[in-house]
């Protein structure tokens, strides 16, 4: 995997992505249904200093942004992360790194899809029921698999425009409830313990991921050594800003209410600042942004089988290209399918913890894929001059210690469940290179 030249120039998909839409992308994918309720989990353990986690998050972010934007603007393959960390450590290394991802993105898929579904019986009550929210997941499923077997053109003007939407609501909470704050329920009655920062920390990491996803179609983007680092800057500043303003305003309007708020936070804060109209328009909203977060995934995963089946992990059928609309059209029916049968059965929630482990896996493994492969000096995978890193040398070291300072809250469990799927995804790899 270091001829990231050639092989991106044999993928034979179309460079249709631009730094607007692949910031859309980023954003629609991090911003899910989880900002919804966060703004209440936050505040139960922070109250008022709940934005200090916020920024630590941002900075720890931040570092790792860094390091995937800067591995991103030099590998232009389709696989994101699977692609960076193979083309630096080779195919073994890249072939975790792309299960890890694909396994995180499966699960998330399918534990939004179920949300989605219960949701939308609520603001519907003739679609509630088992029978109902089934039918929900297949059409919803089929609507997205449909759009995105068109090209990746389409899904991506898609998640543009699915990502004002649901941004829309949560300016709308912002704006308006503004207005409402009261100053008294901001102050910061005692500075937070540094411990219930860490915990706060490692939870918002998590409403941040949701770059590694949006980078699996590398291949599809155009210019990848500007467009990369570009987009990852816009979506993530814009992002962040976002959050905390949004958890400010919730603490400003509800006060010492909002660690109760457990079930729909912003709704609450819309409805008091503004009356019940505005706590009507959040809950559409929160459909509205699991069902872009839905089309999102669906543009981003099945990249990843695609760039599996490509490199001879997977059936070689899963990597073929639609003669006319230049997508991988069977990975991303294998992808829908698998992702409604575990949002059907609700299986995935046993092993949705697994998620958590994989992404700070994932997220070391860019960082030290940014530090190898600018010590080989591979250069925008023959697209462009890679993205220069402001303190490039010290930059991935320091995500390394963030990151491994994460992995310390982790319980045993989650270490053992991620050790067997390590060894468990060790078999095709092994099997497939005996047979090779």
């Amino acid at each position: 995997m270091t001829d990231t030249g050639g092989r991106a120039q044999g993928e034979s998909l179309v460079r249709a992505i631009g730094t607007l839409g692949l910031a859309a992308g980023i954003v629609n994918i991090t911003i899910g249904g989880g900002i919804f309720r966060l703004p209440a989990s936050v505040a139960r353990d922070l109250g008022a200093a709940a934005p200090i986690a916020y920024l630590v998050c941002a900075v720890a972010m931040g570092l790792i942004v860094l390091c995937i934007a800067d591995a991103g603007s030099r590998v232009s393959l389709t696989g994101g992360p699977y692609a960076y960390v193979g083309t630096a450590f080779g195919p073994y290394a890249g072939f975790l790194s792309g299960v890890l991802l694909w396994i995180t993105g499966l699960f998330a898929t399918a534990a939004v899809a179920t949300v989605f579904a219960s949701g939308l019986g609520l603001l519907v009550p003739a679609l509630a029921g088992r029978a109902m929210e089934a039918l929900v997941l297949v059409v919803v499923f089929t609507f997205w698999s449909l759009v995105n077997l068109r090209g990746v053109t389409l899904g991506s003007r898609l998640n543009s425009v699915a990502t004002a939407a649901k941004l829309l609501p949560l300016l709308l909470v912002v704006a308006g409830g503004a207005f409402a704050v009261d100053g008294a329920n901001l102050q910061i009655a005692s500075a937070p313990a540094a411990a219930d920062v860490a915990r706060m920390s490692l939870l918002l990491i998590f409403a941040f991921a949701g770059i590694e996803v949006a980078l699996v179609p590398s291949g599809e983007v155009r210019d990848t050594a500007r467009t990369v680092p570009r987009a990852v800057a816009l979506a993530m500043v814009g992002i962040t800003s976002l959050y905390i303003a949004l958890q400010v305003v919730s603490q400003g309007v509800l006060g010492a209410g909002l660690a109760q708020s457990t079930v729909s936070p912003l709704a609450d804060v819309a409805t008091a600042s503004m009356g019940g109209w505005a706590g009507a328009v959040l809950l559409t909203g929160a459909s509205i942004s699991m069902f872009g977060y839905l089309g999102g995934m669906t543009l981003s995963m099945p990249r990843m089988i695609f760039a599996l089946a490509r490199d001879g992990f997977l059936p070689h059928a899963l990597a073929r290209v639609h003669p006319v609309h230049r997508s991988p059209h069977l990975a991303i029916l294998a992808q829908s399918a698998l992702s409604l049968i575990l949002a059907l059965s609700g299986t995935f929630e046993k092993l949705a913890i697994l998620a958590n482990v994989s992404v700070l896996s994932l997220y070391l493994g860019c960082a030290l894929a940014a530090w190898q492969l600018r010590r080989l000096g591979v250069e925008g995978g023959g697209t462009g001059t890679a993205f220069r890193v402001p303190f490039a040398g010290i930059t991935p070291w320091l995500a390394c210690a963030v990151i491994a300072w994460l992995l310390t809250g982790l319980t045993a469990d989650e270490w053992l469940g991620f050790a067997v799927c390590v060894g468990l995804a060790s078999l095709p790899y092994a099997l497939t290179r005996r047979v090779t």
